[in-house]
């Protein structure tokens, strides 16, 4: 019988239904890849109906970041006080009204405010999901397994992508967001049969009827189940969600937060800006979305690369490098001229190392803060680091609308990921965190 069902999910081989669990975690990040870009996918149309300036689209397409915000905040300690599994269930929910109900919006005020309620779900999503991939996996896979759960978010562009280039030539902006819709209420049941609460959670918590439920999921999972749970002494009792702003992990919450705040302003200045500057270039909307795909073709790629690499090389020195190379590419994006083949070669290196970024940003996450804070370490870091994600497109219409060039805005946007870099230089990162 082993001791603590945490050390037997940590440091035993992986079985097959830990990977579905993983799986499971990809398709749920797929989901909220598609959701955050169906903005991006819809705002040509949006702009030509409504008659928008950059000024106003840029806010616009920042709200479901401010909705991200809070919901990674909020609902990332709710994931650490309830369970990983409800808030989970429960972001679905949200997330599927909010997209549903942005298709009857009938201006800018009321379409950001259902962009708002859609990123509240979003978020609590990302904060639970980047838990559940580094709880269920074992020490030796954690950060490929996060960074799976991590590349389903451009994967889920992509494949959003093809739909929306088809769904765009035939119907108006709003079919976007009914597939979303339908999409996310179809992912309710799945979630509900196919995802059970984290033991680390259970363990960690210890509600009524915890033995029974972790020895369930230790079955399924095809591990040996335990006669008794791990005493939980009065130190660890008095732990709360406010240790992630204590001496021992102050320091780590604010240097995570800063790293994410500063790439993710280069990160969706081109997932979000890309769509409406291919159709200023003279090119339809379908192309623009087409670009897009690639932007995410290469975001997966770049992910799956990073993935595999943290098996063998160590993840803070790459982190650095990655996000130096992230800058660089930002930088020529602005620089691309106005050919379809050449901006899709461009965006899809530029995603390439972008995403790589933000998938290791999340592994930096699951390593960094423990048990009973990482979700709500994570929401933190995420909820606050997307101010960045929110000024991005907002920085960028002004700076368009003031009649700053392309490339000048590119630069500008790029030294977002070089400041993270720097940033990262200070961290500690305590290894075999389980």
């Amino acid at each position: 019988m082993a001791a603590d069902p945490r050390v037997s999910l940590s440091n035993t081989p992986m079985t097959l239904p830990q990977v579905v669990v993983i799986a499971i975690t990809f398709g749920l990040n797929a989901l909220d890849g598609f959701d955050v870009l169906s903005i991006s996918f819809a705002s040509p149309g949006i702009a030509a109906e409504w008659g928008m300036d950059r000024a106003a689209l840029g806010i616009v397409l920042s709200m479901e970041l401010l909705g991200m915000c809070l919901g990674s905040i909020l609902l990332g300690g709710v994931a650490d006080r309830c369970g990983r599994r409800p808030t989970i269930l429960g972001c679905l929910a949200v997330m599927a009204i909010g997209m549903f109900m942005a298709t009857a919006a009938h201006g800018v005020l009321e379409l950001s405010i259902w962009r708002v309620i859609t990123g509240l779900g979003i978020g609590g999503m990302l904060a639970s999901i980047n838990a559940v991939a580094a709880e269920f996996s074992n020490l030796r896979w954690r950060h490929l397994s996060i960074s799976l759960m991590a590349i389903g978010y451009p994967v889920g562009a992509v494949l959003g992508g093809i739909v929306v280039a088809i769904l765009l030539r035939e119907f108006d902006w709003r079919s976007v967001f009914y597939f979303g819709a339908a999409l996310t209420a179809l992912c309710i049941p799945l979630a509900y049969w196919l995802l059970p609460e984290s033991v680390h959670w259970l363990t960690q918590k210890q509600p009524q009827g915890a033995l029974q439920r972790v020895n369930r999921v230790l079955a399924r999972m095809q591990k040996p189940v335990v006669d008794a749970l791990p005493v939980i002494t009065h130190e660890e009792r008095r732990r709360s969600l406010s240790d992630v702003f204590t001496r021992s992990l102050l320091a780590t919450t604010i240097i995570v937060t800063a790293a994410y705040f500063f790439h993710v302003t280069s990160f969706y200045f081109v997932i979000k800006w890309a769509p409406k500057i291919i159709v200023d270039m003279g090119f339809p909307a379908s192309a623009a979305a087409g670009v897009l795909v690639w932007t995410s073709v290469g975001g997966a790629a770049g992910g799956a690369v990073f993935g595999l690499l943290t098996l063998r090389m160590a993840l803070k020195p790459m982190m650095i490098g990655i996000l130096l190379l992230s800058s660089l590419m930002v930088m020529l994006f602005g620089r691309s001229p106005a050919d379809l083949e050449a901006l899709a070669w461009v965006c899809g290196i530029a995603g390439f190392f972008t995403n790589a970024g933000i998938v290791g940003l999340y592994a930096i996450f699951a390593s960094a803060f423990p048990t009973h804070v990482r979700a709500f370490g994570t929401g933190i870091a995420v909820g606050v680091g997307r101010g960045g994600a929110v000024l991005s497109p907002i920085i960028a219409g002004f700076l368009f609308n003031g009649g700053v060039g392309l490339s000048t805005v590119a630069f500008i946007m790029a030294l977002g990921s070089l400041s993270a870099a720097i940033v990262l230089l200070f961290l500690r990162i305590e290894p075999g965190r389980t």
